[in-house]
């Protein structure tokens, strides 16, 4: 019993150990990784497409958890403040075209969804937790500023509070 106890708490710190070790988040003033994903209606997006734009690039775990959800909704109740100020929303998880679909069309969410089902580009953001079998993306933002570079970054968001400080920082950056 002992044996099983000790091996069950192995395999839990390897697994926590290599999800600790995502790579490492791109920095302020880098290039953003650019990227092609498809969105809820299967089109494919690339970051590269939103040259001459502000970004907002995020990132989150699952399609309708609530958390993820009032992040969302909170990006789509700030959109049009966020449009007027030259900037495009995109939302990242690794849940597939189908869950995103039927998440947006859910909450009515006007702006894209990709489908990272591989996790690479969440990775290529240093924005993955990988439990071997389970991948999800960290809850985390950039915006990347109309040259393709990442001009902020935000980790371990508050959900509530995000969307409203995405902006605030939108506002400022903007006016530079």
């Amino acid at each position: 019993m002992k044996l099983i106890i000790i091996l069950v708490g192995v395999v839990f710190a390897m697994l926590w150990m290599r999800a600790s070790q995502a790579a490492e988040l791109p920095k302020v003033g880098q290039d953003a990784p650019d990227f092609a994903l498809p969105d809820q209606s299967g089109k494919v997006q690339r970051l590269s497409d939103y040259r001459g734009q502000w970004v907002v690039l995020y990132f989150y775990p699952k399609d309708d958890t609530p958390h993820c959800t009032t992040e969302a909704c909170q990006f789509r109740d700030d959109a049009f403040h966020l449009r007027q100020l030259g900037a495009v929303v995109l939302g990242v998880s690794v849940d597939d075209t189908d869950s995103h679909a039927e998440f947006a069309k859910k909450h009515h969410l006007s702006f894209p969804l990709l489908a990272d089902q591989g996790g690479k580009v969440a990775a290529s953001y240093g924005s993955i937790t990988n439990l071997l079998v389970i991948k999800f993306a960290k809850r985390n933002t950039f915006l990347i500023n109309p040259l393709g570079k990442i001009a902020k970054v935000y980790v371990s968001v508050d959900a509530e509070q995000h969307a409203k400080s995405v902006l605030q920082d939108l506002t400022a950056l903007s006016a530079k």
